[in-house]
Formats: structure tokens, C-alpha cells, sequence
């Protein structure tokens, strides 16, 4: 039989030794709940001025929700965009929001993502033929539409109240499903009004200004001039469009119908002074909060599907898969809407709309 005393000793060990259990278990749930979710956040590219918006605005939301990001962008290069996307994976990475270069080859990237045990939520341009998890996004094809839309009213306008007249549609990256869906709302306009001619309907690499201004510029000698509307996949190439009618003395709001997409600051100035004649607004806020919020429930809840952790979606198939899909708002913008929409919620001021 042990002495009191050593039994006593053995006693107060195991409390001891149970306390510092207890305590070590505590401090493991307390780190792991300070663990902040690591969120990578992939652009296709930063050509576009809106795109420091997006960058500006995702990283603030996130890092106020307790995550840490990791920004990147690929300047249009799919090789570049498939090496950042290895090496995040490498590095370790909780969720991946994603914009891809080429929408059509960028499932492989989320399947690689996927066999690590990581999940993608897309932003902005949805791929196609391949595996998402989620999607926030705009409604790009709305988006068209509402140029379409905005082009006939103009035309009546111009054309003694009748829809007719020479179209150009100016379209981004050949192949891409967010140029596809922007210009197909265009086409069903123009396909429901006989009147309008579609006399060019041209891709453009990398989405880019220069090129859509040498388009311009060709289409204006072909046809003599007389091209009455360039419907743009968004602004920057519009932007160069408006070169292109600035050099014939036809940058005039009055004379052709130019519509961008993005509401770029130089835009918007375009807008402000009648030379452009109508851009979309792609609200870059709620689209950019919406995708920090769902990486970070989905950071945080690996094991629970997408579909229990977000609201508002709709299920949307991408060729391949139904991907529960967030949509948030686009506006058109006119000279006379800048103030009530652009300025009252804090897009741009006064200032740098106005005063150049």
C-alpha cells in the first residue's frame, strides 16, 4: 500500500497534467479560430481602369472580414495566368476568386484547384466547359442589351422616329464567354429591329484600344463614314473608338452612337460632354464585396457546400455543370444620369468627372 503522501503527490500530478490539457486544448481552438482564411484573388489583367477598382475594393472587404489576400493579375497572358495559379496553389491557399484569361480552357485550372482540396469562386467572366464551385458576376448578356436598347432609342431619335441605320459591334478577347454574352444582347436587338445593317462584328485580342481603334478607323474609310452606331464590349475599346471619330470630326454624341462598358473614368468625361453617348455602369462594389464574403464563408466552412453557405444565386450552366451564380447590378449611364448615379453613390466626384 503506497504512503498518503505519495498518493496525495500522484493526485495533484493528474490535475496538473488534466489542467494542462484542458488549457492546451483551449489554446489550439483559440489559434485555430485566429487562423485568418488565406484568399487568393486572380485578375485576367489591370489594362482596364476599372480593374483597381476591383483589386482596391475586393482586398478592403476581405481583410475587414478577417482574411489575408493574395493579389495577382496575368495581363491578358493565359501561360502567365496558369503559372500564378500553380504557384498559389503551391504556397498554400484557403479559396481562389478567379477571372480568367481564356474562359474556355480555365476549368482545367479550377480541377486543379479542386483535386487539392481548394475551391474557386469566378469573377466577373463565367468559363465555360469545365468545373466552378460559384460565380459572381454581372449579367453580361443584360448588359448588351441594354446598349442595344439605348442604340435604338438614339436612332429614333436622330432618324425621324425610325430604327435604322449601319451597326458596328466591337468585341473583346475572340472566344471569351463574357464578350460572347455581351454581344449576343446586342445581336438580339438588332436582330428584332430590320431597320439596323450589322456591317462588322469584330474580336478583338486582349480587348484591346489600339486595335479596336484601327477597326474603327478601317470601318469609317470602307463605309464612307457613315457608321451610325459602335457598340463596344466595354470601355476601353470604346475609348478607342472615339479616337478614331475624334480624327473625322465625328466625336459627337449628336452624330454617331458610341456605347462602352465598365463606366471608365475617361468615359464617363466622354459621357459628361456629349461626345460619347451612352456606357454601362458594371457596379464594381457589390460585386467585389459579394465575392470577398463568399470566399470567406467558404475558407472558413470546407465541409458544407457552396449552396448552404450562400443566398440569392441561381443555378446557371456553364456547358459543363450547374454553378450556382450571384448576379449583381448594371446600370446606363447618359449625360443627364451621372449625377444621380455615378456621383450620388460615390463612384467619382464632381471633381473628376467635371473639372479636367
Amino acid at each position: 500500500m503506497k504512503p498518503a503522501s505519495e498518493t496525495q503527490s500522484m493526485t495533484i500530478l493528474w490535475r496538473i497534467a488534466a489542467v494542462i490539457f484542458v488549457l492546451a486544448i483551449t489554446a489550439a481552438a483559440v489559434m485555430a479560430q485566429d487562423v485568418k482564411p488565406k484568399v487568393a484573388f486572380l485578375l485576367k489583367t489591370m489594362q482596364e481602369e476599372r480593374y483597381e477598382t476591383d483589386r482596391k475594393l475586393f482586398t478592403q472587404h476581405a481583410e475587414q472580414l478577417g482574411a489575408d489576400v493574395i493579389f495577382d493579375s496575368a495581363n491578358n497572358d493565359e501561360e502567365l495566368q496558369l503559372s500564378q495559379f500553380e504557384k498559389i496553389l503551391d504556397g498554400g491557399i484557403d479559396v481562389i476568386v478567379f477571372q480568367p484569361v481564356n474562359t474556355g480552357t480555365a476549368g482545367a485550372l479550377v480541377a486543379m484547384a479542386n483535386q487539392r482540396g481548394v475551391r474557386v469562386v469566378g469573377y466577373d467572366s463565367m468559363l465555360t466547359g469545365g468545373p466552378l464551385d460559384v460565380m459572381v458576376m454581372q449579367d453580361s448578356w443584360a448588359v448588351g442589351k441594354l446598349q442595344g436598347e439605348a442604340m435604338v432609342e438614339w436612332l429614333k431619335a436622330h432618324k425621324g422616329g425610325k430604327a435604322e441605320g449601319n451597326v458596328a459591334l466591337i468585341m473583346g478577347q475572340p472566344g471569351d464567354s463574357n464578350a460572347q454574352a455581351l454581344s449576343s444582347g446586342v445581336l438580339q436587338v438588332i436582330a428584332q429591329n430590320p431597320g439596323l445593317h450589322l456591317v462588322a462584328q469584330r474580336s478583338h485580342e486582349g480587348w484591346s484600344p489600339d486595335a479596336a481603334r484601327e477597326t474603327a478607323e478601317a470601318l469609317l474609310v470602307k463605309y464612307d463614314n457613315k457608321i451610325d452606331a459602335f457598340i463596344c464590349n466595354n470601355s476601353g475599346m470604346a475609348y478607342g473608338v472615339m479616337g478614331a471619330l475624334q480624327a473625322e470630326k465625328l466625336a459627337d454624341g449628336s452624330k454617331v452612337f458610341v456605347a462602352g462598358a465598365d463606366a471608365d473614368l475617361r468615359n464617363v468625361r466622354l459621357v459628361a460632354e456629349g461626345k460619347q453617348s451612352i456606357d454601362v455602369w458594371k457596379k464594381i462594389e457589390p460585386l467585389a464585396n459579394r465575392a470577398a464574403e463568399v470566399a470567406i464563408a467558404l475558407a472558413k466552412n470546407k465541409d458544407k457546400p457552396v449552396t448552404e453557405l450562400v443566398t440569392g444565386f441561381t443555378l446557371r450552366n456553364n456547358g459543363a455543370v450547374d454553378v450556382p451564380t450571384i448576379v449583381t447590378p448594371v446600370v446606363v449611364i447618359t449625360k443627364d444620369t451621372i449625377d444621380s448615379s455615378l456621383i450620388a453613390e460615390g463612384a467619382f466626384t464632381r471633381e473628376q468627372i467635371y473639372s479636367q
